[in-house]
């Protein structure tokens, strides 16, 4: 009798798996429903071709740094994430955060099932895992650029046109959440030029498209499978989507991507002004024809800007024939200015229009993208638990500091390391008790052979001061 059972039930499922043999007719869809399904399915199955998985092993951020901790720890860890293809060449964007730090980055692409038909789906999981290459990253936007050895792949292009988006419309966001590869989620435009951090002038396309670590570095894409922005972060209480998910705009990437596979990285630029947000009491103090805006506050001295002629006051409305409402876009577009341009900007100085020709230059490295610089593979000092660059060449013309030599802390590993130096992020080490010190090459053969209990005072520059840091070989 349970043998009777069984086959019965078995019989019955294959009659489940291979339809009913007289199925009940069932209603038939609204075509503007299938029409909108076959649309979204057509959008994600060719979108998602060019996206890939990524592995990285290296020395990151932690996600979750207690209070004593600051932002330019980093630790041995192992991270997942996502990145788009968008060169058949084998040229990947992702975002800084995924990548930097890294030893090793291993890209996974892999086929996606995109139909579950009874004995028609295949499940088998033929990847292709390929060693990467890191082009450069840019600190400021969160991207980066890295490089598979591989032809003709499936690419998701940056177009140089016109970048088209409007609140409200459906979006997808593909990604590895979790490590899942190929996880579809759909949604709409929330916000457009969303400023999250008023201290950071970054902007972003904001969705309710669910976006879960490990999508970062994926693309969010339109109805049409045009990528809007590369999804870098959420805002979230509990670690988990809640449906305010950010993506760095496409103008963005498509120019960091370019300056990135070009240079090995965006130089940033400056005009040496110093601008901020038009408010109405602002407006009514200052009697400025308009209560929004940008307003110069300040000009450096020898500055291009003061070289051009921009006063304290003044009121853009203008740059290259973009009109300028707000700081972001200001700050924004100060961003995406090429390097080696003049920047034609009009203005309103005591409510008559100017036109001023401004020459950028480039703008020095601040400490913050200091870690934009680190090779993990060669620049790690582990008995001191910090990574350190060579200050020179450009870099030691760029750099503010009293000292054109000497080697910079770019950041700090996070872990007690086996000796404690008080060495900060920014830090410029001068000499090694009394000897210049040339090179981090060199300063690490030479700690090599101190002793335990022998003394080490090491002369630093911090912040324009020059100070000592003491400490013994433990």
């Amino acid at each position: 009798m349970r043998h009777g059972i069984v086959l019965t039930f078995v019989f019955a499922s294959a009659l489940y798996l291979q339809g009913q043999a007289n199925p009940s007719p069932q209603p038939a869809a609204p075509s503007i429903l299938q029409d909108y399904d076959q649309a979204i399915d057509a959008v994600a199955e060719k979108a998602m071709q060019s996206v890939v998985e990524i592995e990285v092993t290296g020395y990151g951020v932690p996600e979750h740094n207690d209070d004593n901790s600051t932002p330019q720890m980093l630790q041995r860890q192992r991270s997942l994430g996502s990145g788009v293809i968008v060169d058949p060449d084998g040229y990947i964007v992702t975002n800084n955060h995924v990548v930097n730090g890294a030893v090793r980055i291993r890209v996974i692409i892999s086929p996606a099932t995109v139909e579950m038909a009874p004995y028609h789906t295949s499940l088998a999981r033929k990847q292709r895992v390929y060693e990467a290459k890191l082009i450069g990253t840019n600190h400021y936007a969160d991207l980066a650029v890295i490089k598979i050895e591989e032809k003709n792949l499936p690419a998701m292009p940056l177009p140089n046109e016109q970048f088209h988006v409007r609140l409200g419309q459906s979006v997808l966001a593909i990604g590895a959440p979790q490590g899942l590869d190929h996880t579809v989620t759909k949604g709409i435009v929330s916000a457009i030029g969303r400023q999250p951090e008023l201290d950071r002038p970054m902007v972003y396309v904001q969705t309710d498209a669910p976006i879960n670590p490990g999508n970062s570095g994926g693309p969010l894409v339109d109805r049409n499978g045009n990528l809007i922005g590369i999804n870098t972060f959420i805002l979230s209480s509990g670690g988990g989507s809640e449906g305010l998910g950010f993506a760095i705009p496409e103008p963005v990437v498509r120019f960091a991507y370019n300056e990135i596979k070009a240079h090995g990285g965006v130089h940033p630029i400056t005009i040496g002004a110093h601008a901020q947000t038009i408010t109405p009491d602002l407006a009514s103090g200052l009697k400025l024809p308009q209560d929004w805006g940008v307003i110069i506050s300040d000009t450096d001295p020898g500055s291009p800007a003061e070289t051009a002629g921009l006063h304290r006051g003044d009121v853009i409305t203008a740059i290259d024939g973009i009109p300028i409402d707000s700081l972001p876009k200001y700050t924004a577009y100060m961003y995406l200015h090429p390097r080696g341009f003049p920047m034609q900007m009009k203005i309103l100085r005591s409510g008559q229009p100017v036109t001023v020709t401004v020459m950028p230059i480039d703008a020095p490295p601040t400490v913050d993208s200091l870690s934009d610089l680190i090779n993990p593979s060669t620049d790690l000092i582990a008995s001191l638990g910090v990574f350190c660059i060579d200050l020179k060449g450009p870099l030691s013309d760029s750099m503010q500091t009293r000292s054109k030599t000497g080697i910079l802390v770019a950041g700090l590993l996070s872990g007690e390391p086996a000796t404690l130096a008080d060495l900060e992020q920014g830090d410029l080490i001068l000499t090694m008790n009394g000897k210049p010190v040339s090179d981090t090459a060199h300063l690490r053969q030479d700690l090599v052979n101190f002793k335990p209990g022998n003394a080490v005072v090491f002369e630093v520059e911090r912040q324009g001061v020059i100070q000592y840091v003491a400490f013994e070989i433990e």
